[in-house]
């Protein structure tokens, strides 16, 4: 892990600070005030024996109310505060390896002061773990020591090393371990110290995501379906490796089944990573995508808030950016973007990207009406679907920007050619 210094860490937001006192194991941290945290901070990374963060800690006990310092046998810290201590940190859910444990605050580490940290000033020796990390859809993880199946000796890692260390499904990591508290199940990663044989600082240093070169899309995604909308779409209005596009028209017209005939073609494509997520649909819908060959990487109802539809939708396409930076082509289908503030339905869309010499992440979604910013609209008619003919695609309303990239000269004039004798019909 690398040092900072006092100016970095003046910088740096308090969940920050927090995230980098629980790796160094620094006691009480959650009280300390934030000039405060970052002298223990730089006393820590600086070798210091961390008696200094002790002292505080009691002296800001001393600060409450009807407080009664009493002294242990830990250090010189009492049992009360002790308990305090279990009370105040969160406990990790048990999960059974399939199920999601609960989910943490994004900038919050799993807590190492109960048996994975120091006590009366000695520190344990820190037993290093190695495994496949694998993700969950609130955007933490497990390490799994014996992939694919889960065991007991899985290792729960936290969303904001998932997030802080850019980790994706199937990379190799390892690190320290922490023994579960009496509330938890499982043990807790404290620290990623390797990714898939590289220090874990090379691959969080390297170019995000956001800065990578786009191109134009240029690899047409193939769909080879006999469905007639289907059809349309790929030869009228087509899409490739990296494309933003919405389906989109207004209610009943269409736009959730055509999103689900997509998945269903999709879903039997090896060289892809395809993840489905459902926000603001009804719960019928859910059912029926759970049951299907793509069942979603996450959903929440039309109950949800804008916000909670917004996170939900977030947490997935954050995995498939992480995806696309390695090198891999992923895939979102979103049903809908409908819910959310049209500020962070376009920042989902805008996530999609052709990677110059690179993966790609493609965004499928639907919504009521263009967003800005799309390289292919597919607008439905729900004139046409209404009455049972189809395909029910609106080519005049439809269209692929530089679909000559994806079909050639002479398959952009077919294209045109057929976007005119819809407009003389």
């Amino acid at each position: 892990m690398s040092v900072l210094d006092r100016s970095a860490l003046e910088a740096s937001p308090l969940a920050d600070l927090h995230a980098l006192a629980s790796e160094l194991s620094i006691d009480g941290y959650r009280r300390l005030r934030k000039a405060e945290l970052i002298d223990a901070i730089l006393g820590r990374q600086g070798g210091e024996a961390g008696a200094g963060e002790e002292s505080r800690s009691e002296a800001d006990e001393d600060d409450r109310p009807g407080s009664r310092r009493r002294r242990g046998r830990r250090g010189g810290r009492g049992r009360s505060a002790a308990r305090e201590d279990e009370a105040g940190a969160e406990p990790e859910p048990e999960s059974s390896g399939a199920g999601e444990p609960e989910e943490r605050d994004e900038g919050e580490e799993p807590d190492e002061r109960a048996d994975g940290g120091r006590r009366g000033g000695a520190e344990r020796e820190e037993e290093v773990v190695e495994g496949e990390v694998e993700l969950l859809p609130n955007g933490s993880g497990f390490l799994r020591v014996n992939p694919p199946e889960p065991s007991e000796d899985d290792v729960y890692v936290s969303a904001a090393q998932v997030k802080r260390c850019e980790l994706v499904p199937g990379d190799r990591i390892s690190g320290p371990r922490r023994a579960p508290r009496r509330s938890e199940r499982f043990a807790s990663l404290i620290r990623v110290d390797t990714i898939n044989g590289r220090p874990a600082d090379e691959v969080a240093d390297s170019t995000r995501f956001e800065d990578l070169p786009a191109a134009f899309p240029t690899e047409r995604l193939r769909l080879g379906s006999d469905d007639p909308t289907l059809k349309a779409i790929e030869w009228l209005t087509p899409f490739g490796q990296g494309s933003r596009v919405s389906i989109v028209g207004p209610a009943r017209s269409g736009k959730t089944e055509a999103l689900r005939r997509l998945a269903e073609t999709l879903a039997g494509q090896s060289d892809i990573h395809l993840s489905v997520v459902l926000a603001g649909v009804r719960p019928e819908e859910i059912s029926e995508w759970q049951q299907g060959p793509a069942a979603p990487a996450a959903a929440v109802s039309l109950a949800a808030s804008a916000d909670a539809q917004a996170q939900t939708l977030e947490r997935v396409v954050d995995q498939a950016r992480r995806l696309a930076a390695r090198g891999s082509h992923a895939v979102v289908l979103i049903d809908t973007l409908g819910g959310v503030a049209p500020h962070a339905a376009r920042k989902l869309l805008a996530s999609a990207r052709n990677v110059a010499g690179g993966g790609s992440l493609t965004v499928i979604a639907t919504a009521p009406e263009p967003l800005g910013g799309e390289t292919t609209v597919i607008a439905l008619d729900p004139r046409l679907a209404s009455t049972g003919r189809f395909p029910a695609v609106d080519l005049l309303a439809s269209g692929t920007i530089r679909a000559e990239l994806l079909v050639g000269q002479a398959g952009a004039e077919a294209i045109a050619r057929a976007r005119m004798e819809a407009l003389e019909s």
